[in-house]
């Protein structure tokens, strides 16, 4: 009898494998389609674009939150052209760009059937304008996946502060009703309008029915099924990374202990819990970094300004983004700024090129490579070679199952550790002073399930 149930249970355990393709002991969270391409694009682009481009003056958050604009027909970008501020993107390698929709302004960069203050009330273009439209057939144009972002915490037109309308009178009442179906209806068309999206974001987030809010959610899961969504108290499928420097520490684990960061963001303890994530997370929730091109020597620009081009990143600056952002398991993404004309400047275009042509440079060709499954891959050379960098990636559809590994390689003086580290995740980055070596190898030594190693490469990289 013993023996009979012991071969139901090998027999069940057989088939339950080839049913779900995957040993229990595997089981980590796994990235939905969305997910995984957010981390396979590595760079994307957000181009902020709001009426306040257009004053003159610099940029002032508190002063634009609310402060209305006194005349929106300022908004004239007499030379648009979305085709261009696209190839700026796709100069600098991003996969997917982003337009700000809406913003603080609370001015709507399309054509609106609900809000009033959309470019229906404009004098460019006679009112037929949409700035949405042309970005999306931009991007479709030249290989990119577009996103839309859509502020509504803010709306200094409509006197909206932190999602609210202010005071309790049954007037504020009705026009926080009112304003809630509005931020609806703009995302009913956003949604519904320009085809498939690849993420929604809402900045600041988008409070929903049970903080007072409009329900916003429910049209992102039936209009946007494929899209990723960011984010609101009960859902985030990315995560900030909890600053605005464009890079994240390490480690930064894809995984997170909540499905929605913002309702655990460690606010008291520096942002710790976004900042690296949790290794046995149950949701898996990859880190985003952000930072504007303009943000250099005390600057820190999302929208554009005049006699501020001396403020665009150096190369070597964006470059250590790079490394310390999509090298440590996150997406970085590159705030840019069309000026009043409606085009990128040309500093802008110019340094982006620089440093999509950079990354390609430095990691289009490995001196070698291996891949595999299994907690040890060694690579060997006839010759000794020199090396200074090395690249790890994990295959992340089967999720992050690396705990702990180290990276050694064998020079004449015997094996070395070159890094002993925790996550590998999408891709880790690692740079070292020049060494020759005649093995290379990476072993892990913790980890959850069978390691899946897509890619093990190491480099020699002249600065």
């Amino acid at each position: 009898m013993k023996y009979s149930v012991y071969l139901l249970f090998v027999i069940y355990f057989i088939v339950s494998q080839n049913v779900t393709g995957q040993s229990t002991e595997s089981v980590v969270p796994l990235p939905n389609k969305a997910q995984l391409a957010w981390q396979q694009a590595e760079l994307v682009a957000v181009f902020h674009y709001d009426l306040h481009v257009f004053d003159g003056e610099q940029y002032n958050q508190r002063k634009n939150r609310i402060t209305p604009i006194p005349d929106h027909n300022i908004f004239n970008p007499e030379k648009l052209d979305t085709d261009q501020w696209i190839r700026a993107a796709k100069d600098m390698g991003a996969k997917i760009a982003i337009l700000t929709a809406t913003h603080e302004t609370g001015f709507a960069l399309y054509q609106s059937e609900v809000n009033p203050y959309s470019m229906k009330a404009l004098n460019f273009q006679e009112g037929k304008g949409d700035i949405v439209r042309d970005f999306v057939a931009s991007c479709r144009k030249y290989g990119i996946q577009p996103g839309i972002y859509i502020g509504i915490r803010w709306n200094s037109f409509y006197g909206i502060h932190d999602f609210k309308v202010q005071g309790n009178s049954e007037f504020s009442k009705n026009r926080q009703q009112h304003y809630n179906r509005m931020c609806e209806g703009m995302v009913e068309e956003l949604t519904s309008n320009y085809g498939d999206l690849a993420i929604i974001w809402f900045d600041g987030g988008a409070h929903g029915p049970e903080q007072g809010g409009p329900d916003v959610l429910s049209i992102i899961e039936r209009n946007q099924p494929g899209a990723i969504f960011y984010h609101n108290l009960d859902r985030s499928d990315i995560r900030w990374g909890g600053s605005e420097s464009g890079t994240v520490p390490y480690p930064c684990w894809g995984t997170y202990n909540q499905p929605s960061w913002f309702a655990n963001r460690g606010d008291d303890v520096g942002f710790k819990p976004i900042k690296h994530g949790f290794p046995e997370g149950k949701y898996y929730m990859p880190a985003m970094s952000d930072a504007p091109l303009r943000g250099y020597n005390g600057r820190h620009e999302w929208f554009w300004e005049p006699r501020d081009e001396a403020h665009i990143f150096p190369l070597e600056h964006l470059m250590e983004m790079y490394y310390k952002s999509v090298g440590r398991n996150s997406t970085l993404i590159m705030g840019l700024t069309p000026n009043p004309d409606g085009l990128m400047p040309e500093p802008d275009v110019q340094r982006l090129r620089e440093w999509g042509k950079e990354i390609k440079r430095r990691f289009n060709e490995p001196l070698a490579n291996t891949n595999g499954t299994g907690k040890k891959l060694t690579m060997s050379f006839k010759k000794p070679k020199e090396i200074n960098h090395f690249i790890i990636k994990e295959d992340i559809s089967k999720g992050e199952r690396v705990r702990a590994f180290i990276v050694e390689a064998q020079t004449e003086r015997g094996w070395e550790i070159l890094f002993e580290g925790s996550v590998i995740g999408h891709k880790f980055i690692h740079s070292f002073h020049r060494l020759e070596v005649s093995n290379i190898r990476l072993k892990v030594k913790e980890s959850a399930g069978v390691p899946q190693i897509e890619t093990f490469e190491v480099f020699n990289i002249n600065n």
